[in-house]
């Protein structure tokens, strides 16, 4: 009854209607306008292709028949409510609303009202829109969040927490509507709040994707208060509403706790290869009257441990033997091929082999090692005379520090490495003045992947100018070093070894003669000897000391030839003595029968000098020993 009494009175405001229908039938949504008594006046095109009703169906009736029938009984409550307050409502203001076709089914909608005063009464204008598509693509992408094996938290640019999946709840312990609505910082350490908003806020600027472990140490925050490290993907959401930011959160706990025990692992078996590698390599013991300062650093990338090493070889008679050497390539490998040919170079050297001959030595052996290459260099120096005798073996070249701060690579040439085999090493014998310095290194202090070898040279040779103008301590020269070189130590991929010596001065207390090899030289060696130890104020060695040099003189000239060269030097707490002549054959011990009437002289040397040795020489060679000095003689 009440719907005929209602088409009996049909469009009451036909008039008014008319300026409406253009706008209304150019509108890209449904419109519907009724009066405040929820009566349909006036609709578009739109609203008969959306509910299927033709206009003529609509008009003049409640506007509630568009309504499912489970909300019908509420709508016009609401509807009256609207239209006492008169206020505008835009698209999407969060409600829950649902149109109902003419074939009965139900579709999602969002309706925008807006009140329209007009001279017959107010009217209510409805734009409705089906937002069926958008809200399947909703539930697909809620599905997707779901099924998702991270925690997903989609907060928007303030900071709120929009949408959480179910591994969000599991993670952090939370309901989810517990977290709807609240800070992102609730999911945060209380520690990092400080930092985090403008963290936040700083990724909204740039708005850029950041992927899952890109290298920062996070934490989560459980309801419980238990904290736990997590990796967190941020990707930008742009949607009308404004941005989101969708982060995925991925407990690494246990992959933490894996990697600790991994890392302590590699820490032990790094230790126990650095501990072999320092047992192969020694510590060479200081030598006598020359300073000299060493830094070998394993690499930090890899096993850590290699091939670099380095010898100083105390030979007798002043002379000094320095040696430093690289197997190529890193791990233990290189490092018990270093050790072998440390212990072969150091007996080497200690028996007075010349440096060609020790290097020939050495590349025999590296020749029998599969697939090995050695670069070495050995010097030999002698302070008396101010010479050094080098030989190098595809070693980068020694760097000469002289007195006046001048550097300079040492004039040495450099054959192929050891293992090459059949080609021979060639020794040079330069002068070096007294109190230069020389820098032997191992490629890892000068080599690195993007610069020129001969450049990084330079950049050596500058660095040691520079350390060496400001201190003569060999310790700050070799830190300063090593810091310009080397600015970061922790990330050189390759062993480092510098050694650093300094040439000794000439001692003042040091005599030489020149003798013939005839028999009347050893009366005339005995008598230079006292004269000089005389002049030292060591007479009471005179004894002793002639006796012993009478043997070696008497042996040289029984068995050798010219030149003869009785060579005398005093050091603080030692009297060295030495016989060069020109036969290259090494005396030996060997035992006296009681009739014999030699074989003695060396058994008496072996039981009176504190040392004695005899090594090759560039005449031939040189037999030396030495006695120590009394207290009052220093």
């Amino acid at each position: 009854m009440e719907q005929g009494e209602r088409r009996a009175h049909p469009r009451r405001t036909s008039v008014s209607e008319e300026p409406f229908r253009a706008l209304l039938e150019a509108a890209p949504d449904a419109m519907v306008i009724v009066d405040d008594g929820g009566v349909i006046r006036l609709v578009n095109a739109q609203t008969e292709l959306l509910f299927g009703h033709p206009r003529s169906e609509l008009l003049g009736h409640p506007v509630e028949m568009l309504v499912p029938e489970r909300f019908r009984a509420q709508h016009p409550g609401h509807r009256l409510g609207y239209s006492a307050n008169h206020q505008f409502r835009p698209m999407g203001a969060g409600f829950e609303l649902y149109g109902l076709r003419r074939d009965g089914a139900e579709f999602p909608v969002e309706i925008s009202l807006s009140p329209l005063q007009t001279p017959d009464g107010l009217l209510i204008s409805a734009a409705v829109r089906d937002v069926s598509e958008r809200k399947a693509a909703d539930a697909r992408f809620r599905a997707l969040l779901e099924a998702a094996p991270d925690a997903i938290v989609i907060v928007d640019d303030a900071g709120t927490i929009q949408l959480v999946n179910a591994q969000t709840e599991a993670l952090f312990g939370y309901r989810r509507d517990e977290l709807l609505g609240r800070q992102v910082e609730v999911l945060v350490p209380r520690r990092f709040h400080h930092h985090h908003p403008s963290h936040r806020h700083g990724y909204i600027d740039n708005r850029r994707v950041r992927p899952m472990g890109a290298g920062l140490n996070l934490h989560g925050l459980r309801k419980d208060g238990g904290e736990f490290p997590v990796e967190i993907s941020l990707s930008p959401l742009e949607t009308p509403e404004g941005t989101l930011v969708s982060a995925a959160i991925r407990d690494v706990s246990e992959r933490k706790a894996a990697e600790v025990q991994l890392a302590e692992l590699y820490e032990q078996q790094r230790h126990v290869a650095l501990t072999l590698q320092r047992s192969l390599m020694g510590s060479p013991a200081p030598l006598p009257g020359m300073a000299t300062s060493s830094r070998y650093f394993p690499a930090r990338q890899g096993p850590g441990v290699g091939g670099d090493w380095f010898d100083l070889i105390a030979l007798g008679g002043g002379r000094v033997g320095v040696l430093i050497g690289d197997v190529m390539g890193r791990g233990l490998e290189a490092a018990a091929v270093m050790g072998q040919l440390r212990s072969a170079s150091h007996a080497l050297a200690k028996t007075g082999m010349p440096p060609w001959q020790l290097m020939q030595a050495l590349d025999a052996v590296v020749s029998e090692l599969p697939d090995q290459l050695v670069t070495c260099c050995y010097l030999m120096l002698d302070p008396d005379d101010s010479v050094v005798t080098v030989c190098s073996a595809g070693h980068l070249p020694v760097l000469i520090v002289h007195p006046d701060g001048q550097v300079l690579r040492l004039p040495v040439p450099v054959s192929v490495p050891l293992g090459v085999g059949e080609v021979p090493h060639q020794e040079t014998r330069l002068g070096v003045p007294p109190g230069a310095v020389l820098a032997l290194y191992t490629d890892g202090l000068v080599e690195t992947p993007t610069s020129d070898i001969e450049e990084q040279l330079d950049v050596l040779t500058v660095a040691l100018e520079k350390a060496t103008a400001g201190t003569h301590c060999l310790e700050r020269i070799a830190d300063t070093v090593l810091s310009s070189l080397l600015p970061d130590a922790r990330y050189y991929a390759d062993d480092v070894t510098l050694l650093l010596a300094r040439i000794p001065d000439a001692p003042v207390t040091a005599v030489s003669a020149q003798l013939p090899a005839e028999p009347v030289s050893v009366g005339e060696g005995r008598r230079f000897l006292r004269a000089a130890l005389e002049e030292w104020g060591c007479g009471d060695l005179a004894d002793l000391a002639c006796l012993l040099t009478s043997e070696l003189l008497t042996n040289s000239v029984r068995h050798a030839c010219a030149p003869l060269r009785l060579r005398l030097r005093r050091t603080s707490d030692e009297l060295h003595i030495e016989v060069c002549d020109g036969s290259p054959v090494l005396p030996h011990a060997r035992s006296a029968a009681p009739d014999d009437e030699s074989g003695r002289g060396l058994a008496l040397l072996d039981q009176l000098a504190t040392a004695w040795g005899a090594l090759p020489a560039r005449e031939g060679k040189a037999v030396w020993f030495s006695l120590p000095l009394s207290a009052l003689h220093a």
